[in-house]
C-alpha cells in the first residue's frame, strides 16, 4: 500500500503554495486519486503572527484553497484538508473551539467535519454539507483500522 503513496513536505507557506501550484504534474505522474493536506493553517500561523499580517495570511490561504478546488474539479480527485482549532474563552454555552484560519477555509470547503476525541473513542461531527444533515458518529481506531462503535456492539451482541 505504501508504494502507492507519495508525500510532499512543505517547509514554509511559500513552499506549500509552490507544491499546490505544481500539483497537476504530481497527479499525472502518480495517477493520484486523493490529495491530503494536513494542517493547512500551521505554516501560516507560524509565519504570519499578529493582527498586522492577518489580511495577507487570509489572502494567501484563500488562494491555496481556490487552487485546490480547481484541482479537484479538473483532475477529478478528492482533496482533504485538515485544519486546527482554537479556543474562544468568551463562549459560555456550547463548544468553545472554532476553526483556525477564519472563514476562508470553511467557505472553500464542500464538507466540514469536526473530529475530536471522546475518551478512547473518536467523534466525527458533520458541521456543513450540501447533501447531509448535521449529525455525528462515534468510531474507534484499532488494529483493524477504523471501526464503527455501533456496528461492533451489534456484532458482539449477535455473537453472544
Amino acid at each position: 500500500v505504501l508504494k502507492r503513496i507519495a508525500i510532499c513536505k512543505a517547509y514554509n507557506s511559500s513552499h506549500l503554495e509552490l507544491i499546490v501550484k505544481s500539483m497537476g504534474k504530481y497527479i499525472d505522474d502518480f495517477k493520484a486519486k486523493m490529495i491530503i493536506i494536513d494542517s493547512i493553517i500551521s505554516l501560516h500561523r507560524a509565519e504570519f503572527a499578529g493582527r498586522g499580517t492577518l489580511a495577507d495570511r487570509q489572502q494567501r490561504l484563500n488562494g491555496i484553497m481556490h487552487k485546490l478546488v480547481r484541482i479537484a474539479e479538473i483532475y477529478n480527485v478528492a482533496v482533504i484538508v485538515t485544519n486546527q482549532v482554537q479556543s474562544t474563552p468568551d463562549t459560555f454555552f456550547g463548544d468553545p473551539t472554532k476553526p483556525a484560519g477564519g472563514h476562508v477555509i470553511g467557505h472553500a470547503s464542500t464538507y466540514r467535519i469536526y473530529l475530536r476525541k471522546a475518551g478512547n473513542d473518536r467523534v466525527a461531527k458533520m458541521i456543513d454539507s450540501p447533501y447531509h444533515p448535521y449529525s455525528d458518529v462515534r468510531f474507534t481506531v484499532n488494529e483493524k483500522g477504523i471501526d464503527d462503535i455501533e456496528e461492533s456492539a451489534k456484532k458482539k451482541k449477535s455473537e453472544d
